[in-house]
């Protein structure tokens, strides 16, 4: 099993700058996908920022160049750095995780971290 837990999260002003944090634990070897995904007030959940193994990043087009996912694997951590932040980026992020067993993959989320950008 994997568990993630995020930090990070806050109030920020438009503009300003947040670093988001996710430590994932138990069986990290497994997973061979991480991101970061949100969902603001009234909307579906988005992906924001992908990470496959050995594969290209990929990011939501209201992010790009804005926001920088990276991984840390001797600390089992991804983070996502987020510039210039704007009010509509007013969410609970949640950290993502794809892991393979041995009868195929599973998803696994952690419980989220709210991000409010005020105008």
């Amino acid at each position: 099993q994997v568990q993630l837990v995020e930090s990070g999260g806050g109030l920020v002003q438009a503009g300003g700058s947040l670093r988001l944090s996710c430590a994932a634990s138990g069986s990290t070897a497994n997973i061979n996908a991480v991101g970061w995904y949100r969902r603001a007030p009234g909307k579906q959940r988005e992906m924001v920022a992908l990470l496959p193994s050995g594969r290209p990043t990929d990011y939501a087009d209201s992010v790009k160049g804005r926001f920088t996912i990276s991984r840390d694997n001797d600390k089992n951590t991804v983070y996502m750095q987020m510039n210039n932040l704007k009010p509509e980026d007013t969410a609970v992020y949640y950290c993502y995780a794809r892991v393979s067993n041995l009868i195929g993959q599973y998803d696994k989320w952690g419980q989220g971290t709210q991000v409010t950008v005020s105008s």
